[in-house]
């Protein structure tokens, strides 16, 4: 078991660092990673992305308050702009859960893997959006923070895959952009953890130290590295040039973009 904390504790450092670089929560790091080392523990195979994904979720409540913190500090948190998300972002979470039930799932993630390859391949480019485009008012904000919410709920994304590239469109400085999507992680993880906790309640072959679909000794290992390096991260994203930034985040996205597909690929099979 030592062996797999230790795995767990250089996890947790490594997707930290970049929830706070790129203010992603670092889901996208520790879903796949999670799931390989579960698979290696023999975990039941019908259950070990609902543990992934509930753990990753889970994990991503602590390092994005403290990723949000060092951004905060940094005066790269739009307070405004998090209070007119958010409520938005709760709506669509509850929503992307219900949606799930009856739709097509693979059909949602192919739209969403088309639309995060093409903000990388803007970012990549450094195309400037307009001068006189700005954020919407709160009605505005609120409906894409719907859109934002149950897009991250359906595809277990964090919501700065979108909200990043949505605000740099609206010509948000992208050290802003980043530290208030680390902000707009915690709603987004709160419901999400509460929803695999719930759902997970009743399953009757998770391993021992589950609760609900969150696997305790790696929550347990990934929080307290997580929570050290996500400071770090944020501390770069305030030093790099604006344009290294923009690369290293399109960079994530292709990464994300790739992974999806290898999913629906394999769901295709």
């Amino acid at each position: 078991m030592t062996l797999w904390i230790a795995a767990y504790a250089a996890l947790g450092l490594f997707s930290g660092f970049f929830a706070g670089l790129l203010g992603i929560g670092g889901g996208a790091v520790m879903v796949p990673i999670l799931a390989l080392l579960f698979a290696a523990q023999d975990f039941p195979h019908s259950e070990i992305m609902h543990l992934a994904l509930g753990s990753s979720m889970a994990t991503i409540l602590f390092t994005s308050l403290s990723s949000l913190g060092s951004h905060h500090r940094h005066q790269a948190v739009r307070w405004e702009v998090v209070r007119q998300f958010t409520p938005g972002i709760l709506v669509g979470t509850l929503v992307g859960a219900v949606i799930a039930r009856v739709v097509d799932t693979t059909v949602l993630a192919t739209i969403f893997t088309a639309f995060i390859a093409a903000n990388a391949i803007n970012l990549f480019l450094d195309r400037k959006p307009p001068p006189n485009r700005s954020l919407p008012g709160p009605a505005g904000l609120s409906i894409a923070g719907l859109v934002i919410g149950t897009f991250s709920s359906l595809v277990a994304i964090g919501g700065a895959a979108l909200s990043v590239p949505y605000m740099t469109w609206c010509n948000v400085r992208i050290q802003q952009a980043i530290g208030t999507a680390a902000a707009l992680g915690f709603p987004i993880a709160l419901g999400g953890s509460l929803g695999y906790i719930l759902n997970g309640l009743h399953a009757t072959d998770l391993p021992p130290g589950s609760l609900g679909y969150l696997f305790l000794p790696a929550l347990f290992a990934l929080v307290p590295c997580g929570m050290i390096m996500a400071p770090v991260g944020a501390r770069y994203a305030h030093r790099l040039p604006v344009a290294t930034l923009k690369k290293i985040f399109a960079t994530v996205l292709v990464v994300l973009a790739a992974k999806m597909l290898h999913g629906l690929m394999q769901t295709g099979q």
